[in-house]
């Protein structure tokens, strides 16, 4: 737990949320800004402000993070305590989009949503994926899917345009009105690849885009990030694989996705090339995508795991 100010800031967010259960919808407050809106944005803005590794150095305790928000904002989190040896992190998922979470099964937005089963819950070591120097918990990814995931921001700006509905809108035009493929020289293990790619995606965790799992039986504490390569591919095949591709079946298409196990991987393009970190975008013309020496402790509830494969969740 938090000491301190820390402890003060738990406590409101334990009462928050716990209100906020007992009243379906939440409530209207001061300004039209219902509770869980509230909360998300506290959240964040602490996280933004505070310093985990010097709050655990100075009082010699172990302290609890808990981000309030989806992934983003557990990447903030992750990237101020990742190493510290004091601090572990989890995940309360009142955000738009909670993929790392998924790993622990259809079932897991009730079980972070309970902070008392957070707060007596085990915590494991969590390897962590290093791109350019920012730290990642789950899946780094450069390629078309990359691409779909920044440029949906800028079609919520249409009026009437839903979360879900920009992210058709950028899949859209992303797939159908631009290249899919851009020239890359990747590097991964024995693989050296020169050609354009459609994607290229780096993984500790399972599930990134809403729900896609790329690879279904990882582990994210094992030590080894799982790597895809989807070479060049007609944009038929792209909409005949990318259900099967999201399912986890890379196997059944060896001649198409290529696999490979290990430390990483480096993609380099003569183009400014965007990756996408955790839901963090990137932009460059290199990107070199490797295991971290550095840890996070990941906290998580009661009665819930990540050993065994699970089912892809409901988006």
């Amino acid at each position: 737990m938090f000491s301190g100010e820390g402890g003060k800031f738990f406590s409101s967010v334990y009462g928050s949320v716990q209100r906020f259960g007992k009243r379906p919808g939440g409530y209207e407050g001061e300004g039209g800004m219902n509770e869980r809106n509230w909360l998300r944005r506290f959240c964040a803005v602490y996280l933004r402000t505070m310093d985990p590794e010097r709050a655990a150095a100075e009082t010699g305790e172990d302290v609890r993070l808990y981000a309030c928000g989806g992934d983003g904002t557990l990447n903030e989190a992750v990237n101020g305590a990742a190493g510290c040896p004091n601090a572990a992190v989890t995940n309360v998922p009142i955000g738009t989009g909670n993929d790392f979470l998924k790993i622990f099964g259809r079932d897991y937005r009730a079980g972070f949503s309970d902070l008392k089963a957070l707060s007596e819950g085990p915590q494991a070591a969590m390897d962590l994926i290093d791109c350019n120097g920012h730290l990642g918990l789950d899946i780094v990814c450069t390629g078309v899917d990359a691409r779909i995931a920044v440029d949906k921001d800028g079609y919520k700006l249409l009026p009437l345009v839903s979360g879900m509905g920009a992210y058709i809108f950028s899949l859209v035009a992303n797939v159908l009105f631009k290249p899919i493929a851009v020239p890359t020289v990747v590097d991964c293990g024995d693989l050296h690849f020169e050609g354009e790619t459609t994607i290229v995606c780096v993984c500790s965790g399972r599930y990134y885009g809403g729900g896609f799992m790329p690879v279904g039986d990882n582990m994210p504490d094992d030590g080894v990030l799982e790597t895809l390569v989807i070479p060049k591919v007609s944009r038929a095949t792209f909409f005949r694989l990318v259900g099967r591709y999201a399912q986890g079946k890379y196997r059944d298409y060896p001649e198409l996705i290529l696999h490979r196990r290990g430390d990483g991987a480096t993609v380099r393009g003569e183009r400014e090339l965007v990756a996408v970190v955790d839901g963090e975008s990137l932009r460059g013309h290199g990107f070199t995508v490797r295991r971290s020496e550095r840890k996070i402790s990941f906290f998580y509830p009661q009665g819930v795991g990540y050993g065994a494969r699970t089912p892809a969740p409901s988006l």
